[in-house]
């Protein structure tokens, strides 16, 4: 009895070890589960950002979003070997559309920081770089960071420069549902300053009629850091297969005319080091 009761705790363990195994493939293949089901139905869900301007805005006529997000959202689903399907996305819940499947990836002006790095997946390779610019009135004074000490500055919820505000410089942040909500709230007195995007800010003060009496005069950019694909945390084939995606982007040179055709200004040097970095790489 003695003998059989040692080898129903072998098998016992041996089954044991079986489920562990099992439980592992699982998450593996739950790992891996949105390229799966990208593939099988031809299409893949992308939340892009549409603040207006080059980056993103809705064509009046069409009613279509247009500009670099979406633009690039169309290309990577090409590059998938896919259809795409566009979903406009807000900076405060972008995040939570993403990790409740609501789309299987990112393209939301959604730059790479510690925080986000450590609850969802990215493509390791950036599309862009960009930090954070200060749109203010042109009789306001303001010329450097530390002018907003004390000061009330708007930003849209979920932003990543609300911290650095508050920290470094001092500034009482108030955080509205939108970046055009944050920039109403600018011209409406509630604010001495609208920090966002430099990517949104410049073309708004630089070309836009009704903005002429604001400007961005503070010359550096907080927190600049690389723009990146977004997809859920552990998702390893997701990631490789659009991250293979973005370096062709960057070796054929498919951003830089991009960029241009948008009229997307300043330039960004950014995509002309990644792309001579990755020519040089591949040789």
């Amino acid at each position: 009895m003695r003998h059989l009761h040692a080898s129903s705790r072998s098998i016992a363990r041996s089954l044991t070890g079986v489920a562990a195994a099992l439980t592992l493939l699982a998450g593996t293949a739950h790992a891996d589960a949105t390229l799966d089901k990208i593939k099988q139905r031809g299409k893949v869900t992308i939340g892009v950002l549409a603040n207006g301007g080059p980056f993103g805005s809705i064509d009046p006529a069409t009613q279509q979003l247009v500009g670099w997000n979406p633009e690039l959202a169309r290309a990577l689903a090409k590059g998938l070997g896919v259809e795409a399907e566009l979903v406009q996305v807000q900076t405060a819940t972008r995040t939570q559309f993403l990790q409740a499947g609501k789309v299987d990836l990112l393209i939301a002006s959604m730059e790479l920081n510690p925080d986000r790095a450590e609850i969802l997946g990215y493509a390791p390779t950036p599309f862009f770089r960009v930090g954070g610019t200060a749109a203010v009135r042109k009789d306001s004074g303001i010329t450097q960071w530390s002018d907003l000490r004390g000061k009330a500055v708007c930003v849209s919820q979920g932003s990543s420069f609300a911290k650095p505000l508050t920290t470094e410089y001092g500034a009482q942040v108030q955080g509205y549902k939108s970046s055009s909500d944050s920039l109403l709230a600018l011209r409406g007195g509630n604010c001495v300053a609208a920090v966002h995007d430099s990517t949104l800010i410049h073309p708004l003060v630089g070309k836009n009629a009704e903005w002429a009496q604001y400007a961005a005069p503070i010359t550096t950019e907080i927190l600049p850091a690389p723009s990146v694909v977004w997809t859920r945390k552990g998702e390893a084939d997701t990631i490789a297969a659009v991250d293979k995606v973005v370096q062709k982007w960057h070796r054929s040179g498919w951003l830089i005319a991009t960029e241009k055709r948008l009229g997307i200004t300043p330039a960004n040097p950014y995509l002309v080091e990644l792309q001579a970095k990755l020519k040089t790489a591949s040789r």
